[in-house]
């Protein structure tokens, strides 16, 4: 951390995971005639099919439906802009690692992107094309558990969204989340006709019906959390940034030195020493 200039962050179940993918993603922010502090991944999320449902049904959808009920909003047109807003890839210099707090559950990527609209300058960000194809483990709609899968995704990411969107100053109330859901499903049925109009016009498999499965299963999700907020709007508290992190512990870093390199030197075939009865 004391060394580097630049952090990324990738998912661990990419498939076709290849090195350039890094290079990409990390180029922006380590080419200092670029001059940018932030770089989020984005990439195509087809094979036979059309995948990224969480996007395409539930986050986009929810993004134009809040900004149809509030009106212009600057946070919300900064999410509106990513083209893969829930992409778990992203690179940042190590300034923004200080002072970012992020959540702890699958409002993470919100909650970054959050995090950087207010501690970066807008034209310090910038979005990456990583790849042309890009193949990583597809969760499960988990329809009937609220506690797996896209449902609990659904859940989380919506609470990140509103609680952020409340320290922006916008007031929810429960007449005004009920209109957001319907909104909502509106929005997204509309998004149903166009992705089937799509996966037509290039030959991809489509199934009307899983999609409109999941847009019930997110809508399920945004009334959990709906009501999750209204009954405590600031919930869980975010990981503390490093700032804090180094105030209340001054020599974590060199904790952290220590026990990778404690963890190195560790041999697995080495079979541990037997203690006496005494010292156990």
């Amino acid at each position: 951390m004391r060394r580097s200039k630049v952090i990324a962050l990738h998912d661990c179940d990419v498939v076709t995971y290849d090195r350039e993918y890094l290079a990409r993603l990390c180029y922006p922010i380590a080419n200092p005639n670029l001059r940018y502090d932030f770089c989020k991944g984005y990439y195509a999320r087809v094979t036979d099919r059309l995948h990224g449902r969480a996007t395409r049904l539930f986050i986009t959808p929810m993004i134009r439906a809040l900004q149809r009920l509030v009106g212009p909003n600057p946070l919300l047109s900064f999410l509106d802009g990513f083209r893969y807003p829930l992409a778990g890839e992203f690179a940042m210099v190590t300034d923004l690692a200080w002072t970012n707090r992020i959540p702890g559950d699958w409002g993470f990527e919100i909650g970054v992107l959050a995090e950087v609209y207010r501690n970066c300058a807008l034209r310090r960000v910038c979005q990456a094309d990583l790849s042309d194809q890009y193949e990583h483990k597809h969760q499960d709609l988990s329809a009937d558990n609220p506690e797996a899968g896209l449902y609990k995704m659904c859940v989380d990411v919506s609470k990140s969204l509103f609680r952020n969107l409340a320290s922006e100053g916008i007031i929810f109330t429960d007449g005004m989340l009920k209109t957001l859901r319907a909104t909502y499903l509106q929005i997204a049925q509309e998004a149903i006709k166009k992705y089937e109009d799509d996966a037509a016009i290039n030959s991809l498999r489509f199934d009307r019906h899983e999609e409109r499965m999941a847009v019930e299963a997110f809508l399920k999700g945004v009334k959990l959390a709906s009501e999750s907020f209204l009954e405590d709007p600031l919930g869980v508290p975010m990981i503390s940034n490093w700032a804090r992190v180094t105030a209340a512990v001054p020599d974590v870093f060199d904790r952290l030195v220590d026990a990778v390199e404690a963890d190195q030197a560790w041999d697995p075939k080495r079979k541990p020493r037997k203690q006496s009865p005494s010292t156990l």
